[in-house]
């Protein structure tokens, strides 16, 4: 019986598409650190290499670590010193990207639904943001990370989506059986390594990204709406 959901956030339950947010993420993050003290090129080519290396941490450091080692390699040492100035970033000027979404949407009363039948939430969104970034887009969906028994942000996370080690690091810390947890996303690559994990999986397609070209119909899948009706159909958990 499934007890613990894990949920996706960028293109699943945030309706957005992953290209365009990064794109305009990186236009608003430009303008506020380049020319000063970055050079734009060399900030976003920072941002992609450390992201890379994040993606591939083995759980030997968190992923800030990770990403501020990248860094500060590549920006000079002392890089780091802006972190501050990042998190202000991510409490202002990230606000503006919000105008990507392709939808307006309150998560609120499905999670509160779901809280309410006994099922602990899991915000399993990639971790190479930090814990700041992760609430401001919470938000845009009516939700933060009060919501939830766990969320994974960088501070927090060693690996990161595709490697199924992700999954059994966020059950090492809640507890739990991954024969009894669903994973809720987007992604057939990333969120498909789930599987590998013990989980089950559902694939909403409102924003699907296949980049291995993968059938879907080996796994369950389906509109946000059909996903919406899954969750409220769901039984109460029996503890």
């Amino acid at each position: 019986m499934i007890s613990t959901l894990f949920f996706d956030l960028d293109a699943t339950l945030l309706p957005m598409d992953q290209d365009l947010f990064i794109k305009t993420y990186f236009q608003e993050l430009t303008k506020c650190f380049s020319p000063d003290p970055f050079d734009a090129a060399a900030l976003i080519d920072a941002l992609w290499k450390g992201t890379r290396d994040m993606v591939l941490n083995d759980g030997s450091m968190t992923n800030a670590e990770r990403f501020w080692i990248r860094f500060d390699e590549l920006l000079g040492k002392g890089a780091r010193l802006q972190e501050a100035r990042f998190d202000t970033f991510y409490t202002q000027d990230f606000e503006n990207v919000r105008r990507i979404l392709t939808a307006q949407r309150d998560c609120g009363p499905l999670m509160a639904h779901l809280r309410d039948k006994g099922y602990r939430l899991v915000l399993a969104t990639n971790p190479v943001f930090p814990a700041v970034a992760v609430r401001t887009r919470l938000s845009w969906i009516g939700l933060s990370p009060e919501d939830f028994t766990y969320v994974s942000d960088y501070e927090n996370s060693g690996t990161c989506k595709p490697n199924p080690q992700y999954f059994l690091e966020i059950l090492s810390k809640i507890g739990g059986d991954p024969a009894e947890c669903m994973m809720i996303g987007n992604n057939l690559r990333e969120d498909r390594a789930a599987l590998k994990a013990g989980l089950s999986l559902f694939i909403i397609e409102d924003h699907l990204e296949n980049p291995d070209n993968v059938d879907i119909n080996t796994v369950p899948h389906g509109s946000y709406a059909d996903f919406e009706r899954l969750m409220y159909d769901l039984p109460p958990v029996s503890r």
